[in-house]
């Protein structure tokens, strides 16, 4: 239960989440001024003419609190994605007046392992604001928006993935003018939903390299969209800013800050820190003290390298002492090891067409994906190295990429694609595990390993 629970901090929702409704409609007076919940609410049902029936929208509300941080998320089954009620947003530049960072924390429930999620705003030559994945819409998230002083024009889902759906709806009705664009072949699990249920109306479906996008001159897209790895499929979209040369991808890569990220709070850091079950099963029969966590520091460190094996691993070899295995994952660009090990190294192909047209066709200098660091300062060369697994898995005559390029990346990529044997241990059986009883294929595409 550990390992599915790491796994939907950060993580897409393949296997174990429930895509439960996004946004709950309150009372005008608020929703605890009137101390009633509204299920389906008119205010939301009108929001669309061609949903039949009564829409249950979400479970998920916003209104102002202290420090107009308040948000009360409870979906996500069988663990909700915390915090349930408080959730402060942190705005950055990426590049001057043009590219700016939101980000919240994003915690898994009941436990201790926090990350950070992150929406990315973009303006546009018109003057308006393209918003790529959306994060929760607390008044201190929107005021920090019109801060920028410009209107949204474009709110973007480049994911099937729960975490960042649950975020559309409630965010867009803040800005009701703005057109909702998403990522194609949606799903949810165990109940396949429809978009109206998270509360996400009249939105446009992303299509692959489409060129008629009203943002088609400024912003290009290419999609990944993968045969089912398991009960459905794998679908992320990568944009391109040609003016800043930066690649915009939600889960395909990640770097890991040697710090934690600035929005998770102290309280998580240390309560991660505290030597609890999880610590005690993976101690390798060493002994682990009782003593209480001081605010420290170190501490705060030791709670966010902790974190970090969990969200990669699942369960990582070692948290008693987590350090080593933290270095050797930190500070370099790579695919999230659960991500290769149950999505990517399903479709190799799709995921080497996906890949390589991204380097071919786009001159990046920067990425910033949806989680962890960003802005990360990778070209080309390292976003391939990031990928060096794939050729294990379909040889070398499945090549596509120039020879220079080919040759560099597998070099960097050797650094790159190397994760602890001891710490993948639990998640290598985790997978051999589905496979042998059919939750997910050994294989969809590419040559049998």
């Amino acid at each position: 239960m550990a390992a599915a629970a790491a796994a939907i901090a950060v993580l897409p929702r393949k296997l174990t989440v429930f895509e439960g409704p996004a946004s709950l409609c309150a009372q005008s007076s608020g929703l605890f001024g009137s101390g009633s919940i509204s299920f389906g609410h008119p205010k939301c049902i009108s929001r669309s003419r061609d949903v039949v029936g009564t829409v249950i929208t979400a479970a998920a509300a916003e209104r102002s609190g202290r420090g107009g941080r308040f948000y009360l998320n409870v979906t996500g089954f069988p663990f909700p994605l915390g915090p349930f009620l408080n959730r402060r947003t942190i705005r950055k530049e990426a590049v001057k007046d043009v590219i700016w960072l939101f980000e919240q924390e994003q915690a898994l429930g009941f436990s201790s392992v926090s990350t950070n999620i992150r929406m990315t705003v973009i303006k546009l030559k018109s003057g308006g604001l393209w918003v790529h994945a959306p994060i929760a819409p607390t008044e201190e998230c929107i005021e920090l928006m019109k801060e920028l002083g410009a209107p949204v024009e474009y709110i973007v889902l480049p994911t099937f993935a729960y975490e960042h759906k649950i975020f559309v709806g409630p965010f867009s009705r803040k800005f009701p003018r703005a057109q909702v664009w998403v990522a194609p072949r949606q799903w949810s699990w165990p109940l396949n939903l429809p978009l109206e249920f998270f509360g996400i109306f009249r939105s446009k479906t992303l299509q692959d390299e489409d060129a008629s996008t009203p943002w088609a001159d400024e912003i290009e897209q290419k999609i990944l969209s993968s045969p089912e790895v398991g009960i459905g499929p794998y679908v992320e979209v990568a944009f391109y800013h040609k003016q800043t040369r930066t690649l915009l991808v939600t889960d395909a890569v990640i770097y890991v800050p040697r710090k934690p990220p600035e929005c998770i709070s102290e309280e998580s850091l240390l309560a991660s820190a505290k030597n609890g079950l999880a610590v005690k099963l993976l101690s390798k029969g060493k002994e682990v003290p009782e003593e209480p966590v001081i605010d420290n520091p170190t501490n705060r460190q030791k709670g966010w390298e902790r974190m970090v094996l969990q969200i990669l691993f699942l369960g990582p070899s070692n948290l008693l002492e987590p350090n080593a295995s933290f270095s050797q994952m930190s500070q370099k660009l790579i695919v999230s090891p659960i991500v290769k090990t149950l999505v990517f190294s399903k479709v190799p192909e799709k995921v080497r067409d996906w890949i390589d047209s991204i380097a071919r066709d786009w001159r990046f200098k920067r990425i910033i994906p949806a989680h962890f660091a960003a802005p990360i300062n990778a070209g080309r060369t390292d976003f391939l190295a990031a990928f060096a697994f794939l050729d294990d898995l379909l040889g070398e005559r499945y090549v596509t990429r120039p020879s220079l390029s080919l040759l560099l990346s597998s070099i960097l990529g050797k650094a790159a694609s190397y994760f602890p044997p001891d710490d993948m241990k639990t998640l290598s059986s985790l997978d051999q595990f589905l496979v042998s009883v059919g939750a997910v294929k050994k294989t969809v595409s590419g040559r049998k390993r």
